[in-house]
């Protein structure tokens, strides 16, 4: 796969991840949805504005637009977790920390529990 091809997979990805249609993804973005479908599919050689303006729909790191690992259900659950929370205020995010970090360490003390 090429570089465009793996983009525009990678695009497609984080839009299904937002529950996004594409027509959604091009309005966030200031785009034509035919464009979007480009895009997805490889065929179109965007530059580096219209791949900011993308990225900017998403409210996501610009490297995650970079992330080529296979798209395992681990893979789209993170991606499912980062565009639920990428809209948030910085307030909520930390918030949002802490309650993780409680529930990861309660799921860590109830498994070393199982284990004995």
């Amino acid at each position: 796969m090429n570089l465009p091809e793996s983009v525009g997979t990678r695009i497609r990805e984080l839009r299904k991840a937002k529950g996004w249609t594409q027509e959604q993804l091009a309005e966030a973005a200031s785009l034509h949805y035919s464009y979007i479908g480009g895009v997805e599919r490889g065929d179109r050689n965007i530059s580096l504005e219209t791949l900011e303006k993308i990225i900017a729909a998403f409210q996501i790191p610009a490297e995650e637009i970079f992330r080529f690992e296979d798209y395992t259900d681990h893979r789209k659950a993170l991606d499912e977790h980062m565009t639920l929370i990428s809209s948030r205020s910085t307030k909520e995010i930390l918030a949002l920390t802490k309650i993780n970090r409680e529930v990861v360490t309660t799921l860590d003390s109830s498994e070393k529990k199982d284990d004995r």
